[in-house]
């Protein structure tokens, strides 16, 4: 198992989730609580308090005394001073859909990727190909690439189908097998691939095919 500092150096930290970031700044454990898990009962606790956490939160947890919460701290200050922006969440699928609202009446088939970090937050969205969706023409080197330029946790796919049908073809899931499969392979999560349509979408997702 990789350690989170290591897969920060390798990966960056959009790849990490949000107990693992913090496991970068504790650094190590106390004894009896290793420090993964010390790590995930900060995360809650941050997960609860968002921007509106204190130094006392932190330090009402066992394990974390006034330097580590201070740590913490600084490093949401700092977010917030020169890093923090209007970001965008994709944590449902009115969400994606909403960010491809302008595909869904194309005459034409796009095919487009959105790329996010390890908290669901919108880092890209991009066009990968237009034209009918199939094996010789979806690369998996064209849609993961501005995936690992982005080092993104997860990407969505999407693409619209002008016949107006949300049912996936039998080239849409052998494109969305090897997909998932190469996925698994460069380590970003296929999180779901949608077909919209003007009135309609399917997801594969929610559909249990993915």
């Amino acid at each position: 198992m990789m350690m989170p500092r290591e897969k920060l150096l390798q990966y960056g930290p959009a790849k990490l989730e949000g107990y693992e970031l913090v496991a970068t700044i504790l650094g190590s454990g106390i004894k009896g609580i290793d420090v993964f898990k010390l790590s995930k009962i900060v995360n809650r606790v941050i997960e609860k308090k968002q921007e509106n956490i204190e130094l006392e939160d932190l330090m009402n947890i066992k394990g974390i005394g006034s330097v580590k919460a201070m740590q913490i701290i600084s490093a949401f200050e700092l977010a917030k001073r020169y890093f923090i922006k209007d970001s965008i969440i994709v944590g449902s699928i009115n969400d994606v859909l909403g960010l491809v609202r302008d595909y869904r009446n194309k005459k034409q088939e796009y095919l487009l990727s959105i790329t996010l970090d390890g908290a669901n937050r919108l880092i890209s969205q991009k066009v990968i190909t237009i034209g009918l969706l199939n094996q010789s023409l979806v690369h998996p080197r064209e849609v993961f690439s501005p995936a690992i330029e982005d080092r993104a946790n997860s990407i969505v796919l999407i693409h619209n189908h002008p016949s107006g049908s949300t049912y996936p073809s039998e080239n849409d899931k052998i494109v969305t097998q090897r997909l998932k499969e190469v996925s698994e392979l460069v380590g970003i999560k296929l999180l779901d691939h949608v077909i919209v349509t003007k009135g309609d979408y399917f997801s594969f997702s929610e559909n249990g095919i993915l």
